[in-house]
């Protein structure tokens, strides 16, 4: 007599996603009344000037689009590849061909951002999708090496080129310093928003012609990344900047390489982005390890919606009812980062223990991705920050790169040890923080508390 083992799909509880989008809701909602601050965040405040407003406005906008465009890569990708008879050594070797452009690049572009004007290296994002999306429409084979070197050379901008023109800029038009908080926080949500409407443009475009849906896609890339090209071009401004080469060497040496501060604030950033850029690489094998069928488009929006709602605790954390310095809510934040990767690399058995696990993770890296951005305004000069954050992703990247080569290529290093590595790397950018305010305030600019 035979034995019959169904089999079943793990799916999350349909309601979790409900779940994260109302605690959203009444996390924004609900911040006026509780905040002791006699100025709320201008997110709230009627009193604003209705040219900062405009200015915001025109920002989130163009970001969401270019975070639509660098989601729908995230989303497709390995699907397009697969389809494409592409193997999983040869996914690899596009994915280190990537990190490797990435991490020679990143300082390079950081630097010519300051040197010719944010705007510009903007626009390099949407040119190398717009090349894409060309590429892929007129060969019927289109190297994924050179896809993968463009399309990780468009991330690399995208981390940190739309926020440094955006913090420019604020300072160059006179907008209220305090403002820039609800900005950082709005980037952080909107871009995990566009995330999972990328998710769902992408699902649409498999459900309605699973065979063309490569053609799609890079139709869609095209046409975003032409309204974003034009808008880019009328919409936003730029006062260019005006310092020559040698000038510029003179300052980031002074108050980038010869500020220790500086350089824990850049470790810190950069173990982030190692430790994130892991995780990414990793859940969906830790998810589905020992043959286990799990729906993962359904856990994909969680993630994303946990960190939206970490992204809005960020102004009950500025807000003056908090007692806690910036830095030393970080040190917690890290250290709770740290613990979550250490269970998940000693043990990955259970599915529901892991989703948790994830979400605790990307809730705190929505939190801190905005308080980064604010020390990176406290301590960074506005006309150095590109260079600065080019530098910090230089060696994440590389890092990355040796991963996937020790452990996704040669098989030398297993996922519960990369992510080990990525728990050590967010206990020393604890240490980072605690050290940093351990330093004191910076005189470059003074507003831990406004």
């Amino acid at each position: 007599m035979g034995v019959v083992i169904e089999s079943s799909v793990w799916e999350p509880n349909p309601f979790l996603s409900v779940f994260l989008f109302l605690c959203c809701c009444f996390s924004i909602l609900l911040f006026p009344y509780a905040s002791n601050s006699n100025r709320p965040s201008t997110v709230f405040d009627h009193g604003i000037s209705s040219s900062f407003l405009r200015f915001q406005r025109n920002f989130i906008f163009l970001f969401s689009l270019a975070s639509v465009l660098d989601g729908l890569w995230s989303a497709l990708g390995e699907f397009e590849l697969a389809s494409n008879g592409i193997g999983r050594e040869q996914m690899v070797m596009s994915l280190c061909y990537g990190y490797a452009a990435a991490a020679f690049a990143a300082p390079f572009l950081g630097v010519l951002s300051d040197l010719i004007g944010h705007k510009k290296v903007c626009l390099i994002f949407f040119v190398l999708h717009f090349f894409v999306g060309i590429w892929k429409r007129i060969s019927e084979h289109p190297s994924i090496f050179v896809t993968g070197i463009c399309l990780s050379l468009a991330n690399t901008v995208f981390l940190f080129s739309f926020e440094t023109w955006m913090v420019t800029q604020h300072e160059k038009e006179g907008h209220r310093l305090d403002s820039l908080n609800d900005t950082f926080w709005l980037t952080t949500f909107f871009e995990s928003a566009c995330f999972i409407a990328a998710q769902i443009l992408a699902n649409w475009l498999i459900g309605y012609n699973a065979e063309r849906s490569t053609v799609f896609s890079s139709t869609t890339n095209i046409f975003l990344a032409l309204i974003c090209m034009a808008f880019l071009s009328r919409g936003w401004t730029e006062i260019s900047p005006r310092a020559s080469f040698k000038d510029y060497s003179m300052s980031f040496y002074a108050y980038i390489i010869g500020d220790k501060r500086i350089w824990l604030l850049a470790w810190a950033q950069s173990c982030l982005h190692f430790s994130v850029g892991i995780f990414w690489i990793l859940w969906a094998p830790i998810v589905v390890a020992d043959g286990r069928e799990v729906c993962l488009g359904l856990i994909y929006p969680c993630l994303l919606g946990s960190r939206m709602l970490g992204s809005t605790a960020f102004p009950w954390l500025i807000s003056r009812a908090s007692s806690l310095r910036i830095e030393e809510c970080l040190v917690y934040a890290y250290i709770m980062l740290g613990i979550v990767l250490s269970i998940v690399a000693y043990d990955y058995q259970e599915i529901g223990v892991l989703l948790t696990l994830f979400c605790l993770f990307h809730a705190g890296v929505g939190l801190i991705l905005p308080s980064l951005a604010r020390l990176r305004t406290m301590y960074v000069p506005n006309e150095l920050r590109g260079g600065m954050m080019g530098f910090s992703l230089a060696p994440a990247n590389a890092a990355i790169l040796l991963s996937l080569v020790q452990g996704g290529y040669y098989k030398n290093v297993g996922n519960a040890a990369l992510m080990a590595i990525g728990m050590f790397g967010l206990i020393t950018a604890a240490g980072c923080m605690h050290a940093l305010k351990q330093c004191g305030k910076q005189p470059y600019q003074n507003w831990h508390k406004q």
